[in-house]
C-alpha cells in the first residue's frame, strides 16, 4: 500500500532541512539577491534531475532483480531516517553564510554529483515508497519528476527567503529541529506498519 502522507513528509523534510544545496542557495541569495542566485538554483535543478534519474534506474534494477531486498532496504532506510532525525535534532542554529563569489549554473549542477544527501533521498524514496507499489515505467518516470521537483524546491525556497528564513530558524531553531526530527522518526516507524 502506498503511504502518500509518509512519502510526502519524508520528501519535504529531506528537501527542506539544511544541506549543501539549501545553505549555499541561501548564502548566494543573501549576498547577491534572489535574481542573481537563480542560475545556481537552476543548476541544482538540472543536476538533481540527472542524479535522480540515475538513482531511479539503479533502484528499479536492484528492486526487480532482488525482490528480497525490500526488507533490507526498509531497515537501512529506517536507520537512515533515524540518523537524519538525530542529526537534525542536534544541528546547530548558526546558519550565517560566509563571503565568497557568485556560483553559477555549472557549479550548482556539479554540486549534485558530490551531494550524498540526494543519492540517499532518491534511493530511499524509490525503494521504500514507490517501487513496492508502482511497477510501470511511466509511474516511475512521473515519481522521478516529482522527487526532483520536491527535492530541488528546497534550494529555491531557501534562496527566496534568504535572510528572513535564516532569522526564523535561528530564533526558533530548537523547536523547528525537534518537529523535523519527530516527523522523520514517524516516517521510519511507518515503514513497518
Amino acid at each position: 500500500m502506498f503511504h502518500l502522507y509518509d512519502f510526502l513528509i519524508y520528501c519535504f523534510v529531506t528537501a527542506y532541512t539544511p544541506g549543501a544545496n539549501n545553505l549555499l542557495s541561501m548564502s548566494n541569495a543573501i549576498r547577491l539577491g534572489f535574481r542573481r542566485s537563480v542560475r545556481f538554483n537552476l543548476g541544482i535543478l538540472a543536476g538533481f534531475a540527472v542524479v535522480m534519474s540515475v538513482c531511479t534506474a539503479f533502484s528499479s534494477a536492484l528492486y526487480s532483480f532482488l525482490p528480497r531486498i525490500e526488507i533490507i532496504m526498509k531497515i537501512l532506510g529506517a536507520a537512515y531516517m533515524l540518523y537524519l532525525a538525530w542529526k537534525v535534532w542536534k544541528s546547530a542554529a548558526d546558519l550565517k553564510p560566509g563571503g565568497g563569489k557568485e556560483a553559477g549554473f555549472l557549479a550548482g549542477m556539479i554540486l549534485q554529483f558530490a551531494n550524498p544527501k540526494i543519492y540517499i533521498y532518491a534511493i530511499t524514496a524509490m525503494t521504500l515508497y514507490i517501487l513496492p507499489v508502482y511497477h510501470s515505467i511511466s509511474s516511475t518516470i512521473a515519481f522521478t519528476v516529482v522527487l526532483t521537483l520536491i527535492g530541488a524546491s528546497g534550494s529555491f525556497v531557501w534562496a527566496l527567503f534568504g535572510a528572513a528564513f535564516c532569522r526564523i530558524l535561528s530564533k526558533h531553531a530548537k523547536m523547528v529541529n525537534l518537529i523535523m526530527a519527530l516527523l522523520l522518526v514517524y516516517c521510519a516507524a511507518a515503514l513497518f506498519l
